[in-house]
């Protein structure tokens, strides 16, 4: 299961830990780091359980589960960049004051409605997602959408596809296997969408690729190995050094 699937039927105290666990290792919800339980990792010079390394992975990798998810697609969260702002600077622990001086907001009271209505957010999120899980039990003809892959650049009509259309635009685009050559590129954003998924299970994560090594790696998937770059960086799989010398997977 790729990362995002798993990070989106993730509990929500396992979303706000950052990491899942299974038998015999812990997974890091943001990034896909596994660490192995029983096994010590130095940091330091100092050793830490499995959990504990894991806690500290996601602190020096992603600063913090809440700044991570505050960095996501405004799609995926449902917030401006405004109350974004808003909740980076109360999870700060800054005073209502504090906040209207550093955003120049109106005044204290200005601050105090903000809060109020991302309170009421709150409300309306915990209802929505309790109606939404009921539902879950009662839709039997519910289809297993694609699910949207965190670093999305933007979420819209694209996404709206079923399990069953991916594996038939998989069929169509690499006839001989997904380890095979891709026949063409498709003409349609929702099957570029899957086939650019499918090529970047060929790429390597945590691998910083030159300009010359991701151009090879590309060229054995598909001739256009350029058009192939530029998909991937507009669909927000790929991001690369501002002079293009060094690319990479994005997390």
């Amino acid at each position: 299961m790729e990362i995002s699937d798993i990070f989106w039927n993730a509990s929500l105290e396992e979303l706000k830990r950052g990491y899942i666990q299974d038998n015999d290792s812990y997974l890091c919800l943001l990034c896909g780091e596994k660490v192995e339980k029983g096994i010590v990792y130095p940091h330091e010079n100092i050793f830490y359980e499995a959990e504990r390394y894991m806690r500290i992975h996601i602190e020096l990798t992603h600063q913090s589960v809440f700044e991570s998810l505050l960095g996501m697609d405004k799609k995926l969260t449902g917030l401006t960049d405004h109350q974004k702002g808003l909740l980076r600077l109360f999870y700060q622990g800054k005073s209502d004051k504090e906040v209207q001086e550093e955003l120049g907001l109106g005044s204290t009271s200005t601050i105090r409605h903000h809060r109020f209505a991302l309170k009421e957010k709150e409300r309306q999120a915990k209802s929505f997602l309790a109606m939404m899980e009921l539902l879950k039990e009662k839709d039997q003809y519910a289809p297993a959408f694609l699910p949207v892959h965190k670093t999305a650049r933007m979420v819209d009509e694209r996404y709206n596809i079923t399990q069953e259309e991916q594996e038939k635009i998989i069929s169509k685009y690499f006839p001989e296997g997904t380890n095979k050559r891709l026949n063409k590129f498709p003409p349609k954003e929702k099957q570029r969408l899957v086939i650019l998924r499918e090529i970047t299970k060929q790429l390597k994560p945590d691998h910083m690729y030159t300009e010359q090594e991701l151009n090879q790696t590309l060229k054995v998937i598909y001739e256009d190995h350029v058009m192939i770059r530029r998909y991937l960086i507009e669909y927000g799989f790929l991001d690369r050094k501002p002079d293009g010398s060094k690319y990479w997977l994005k997390k």
